[in-house]
């Protein structure tokens, strides 16, 4: 990464200087040209303005000829120094404001006669000067036919700008090899909190994930630090959960699999009545065991996203369809506290589970007779369903132990639950992004309420408050 970095700076630069460096070279290569065609234009005016008057400076007349006119412009004008200025009469170049070999060379002549009579401008190569434009002004008098011809190099003025560009060259080499170093420099000092994140990552493993990555600095890699760190908290808490569950399993398995063994072990296989009464007790643990094997299954599938499917409820008729089914659970007193009105999207088998697991609950805590009461509500953003008894309660210590895996507060003594109830409720609670909570009744007794979130909720009509709101 900083090496591709440093290369995608160095490229950029690279292509910024050198178009840089072509756009400054354009521009002078032109303003060039157009100096150059300044100054042809400039002799040409002054030779025109001679032509014009038409009267020879020494005597005041008129020129007697042709030659007399560029001759006397000639002397009287001063050639600049990229240029050459030639009187062309008589039928060829007569004087020039310097020796040239080029102005008597056959290529000279081929260039000047076929401009002669016509004007203009012809650009040429000149052996050991280079480029040049030579340019041809007309003049006629009194019959006779000549030019001035210009001939203007200009290899001269882009000498400079060769120069120039050299120079340029030199110091955006200087230049790019100073910023790609500093690229290289910073990208290292950039990137190096992701080596550190590299290197930390490594040397966890799945037996040591309490190591945490240094923070430093406020910045993207900061905040990917701190997402990382994050991470491997959750990761942390999640095998260490994992462990205490499995753990727990183990212990709780230990016991009926310890029964079955020693029955087995005891088990008189030559007396009809020992073999029938073992059976009968073996059976029963096994099913003990499968209801705890069931109970594993389901809370190991509550993390799945497939685990709730969500349809649109009509919450006052579940609440009706809860009560009755909880009727069957045990001889008490079902009270409907209130069925509220509202359309809830919920997984109903879920929560049906849910409800009559903490019904059950409230069987086993309360005697024939006690009320345990079922009921539901919408009072703004949140829907709730919850059941009430006039038992004993729960002992504020127990509060949040009930609701861990194979937590277990104060039961009965005929009670053979494993203490997956309570956390498969709140599995199923979590799964439709609710919650579920123990709070006091009134006079007394426990009330567990499970709680849906409002964006799941499409209320028909508003409510009264709950119980204990």
């Amino acid at each position: 990464m900083r090496l591709r970095i440093t290369a995608a700076v160095a490229l950029l630069v690279t292509l910024a200087l050198t178009g840089a460096g072509a756009i400054v070279y354009a521009i002078e290569w032109q303003r060039i040209e157009d100096q150059v065609v300044a100054e042809i234009d400039q002799e040409l005016a002054e030779f025109a303005t001679v032509q014009k008057k038409g009267l020879d400076p020494d005597t005041g007349q008129p020129f007697a000829d042709v030659g007399t006119m560029l001759d006397t412009f000639l002397s009287r004008n001063v050639a600049g120094g990229n240029e050459i200025l030639v009187t062309w009469y008589a039928g060829g170049p007569r004087k020039a404001s310097s020796h040239e070999a080029y102005v008597e060379s056959d290529s000279f002549r081929q260039t000047v006669e076929p401009l002669i009579g016509s004007n203009g401008t012809e650009r040429v190569h000149i052996p050991g000067y280079g480029e040049a434009m030579v340019t041809v002004q007309t003049v006629r008098n009194s019959g006779s036919v000549g030019a001035l011809v210009i001939v203007t190099y200009l290899e001269e003025g882009r000498a400079g700008l060769y120069e120039t560009m050299r120079t340029y060259a030199t110091v955006s080499l200087l230049s790019l090899l100073i910023v790609t170093a500093l690229a290289a420099w910073l990208s290292g000092r950039l990137l190096a909190p992701l080596r550190v994140l590299r290197d930390t990552a490594e040397e966890i493993s799945e037996t040591d994930l309490s190591r945490r990555l240094p923070v430093t600095g406020n910045d993207d890699i900061t905040a990917l630090t701190r997402t990382v760190n994050s991470m491997l908290a959750r990761l942390e808490a999640a095998f260490a959960g994992q462990r205490r569950f499995l753990d727990d399993a183990g212990h709780e398995l230990k016991t009926p699999l310890t029964v079955l063994r020693g029955h087995l072990e005891l088990l008189d296989t030559g007396s009809a009545d020992d073999v029938a009464e073992t059976r009968e007790l073996l059976l029963d643990e096994v099913d003990r065991m499968a209801r705890l094997v069931g109970d594993l299954i389901l809370l190991a599938k509550s993390d799945r996203p497939d685990f709730v499917t969500t349809e649109p409820v009509d919450l006052a008729g579940l609440t009706d369809d809860l009560l009755a089914k909880a009727r069957g659970l045990g001889d008490r007193d079902w009270v409907l506290d209130r069925a509220g009105t509202g359309t809830v999207t919920m997984d109903v088998q879920r929560i049906t589970q849910a409800v009559l697991q903490l019904a059950d609950n409230a069987v086993k805590h309360t005697q024939p007779g006690d009320v345990v009461a079922i009921g539901s509500s919408y009072d703004g953003p949140d829907a709730r369903v919850w059941v009430r008894d006039t038992g004993p309660g729960v002992p504020a210590a127990h509060a949040e132990l009930i609701f861990q895996r194979f937590g277990r507060g104060e039961v009965p003594d005929d009670d053979e639950g494993f203490g997956l109830g309570l956390s498969i409720v709140r599995a199923i609670a979590v799964a439709h992004g609710g919650s579920v909570s123990l709070e006091e009744a009134e006079p007394h007794g426990a009330l567990f309420v499970l709680t849906l979130p409002g964006s799941r909720i499409v209320p028909d009509v508003q409510e009264s408050p709950w119980p204990g709101s």
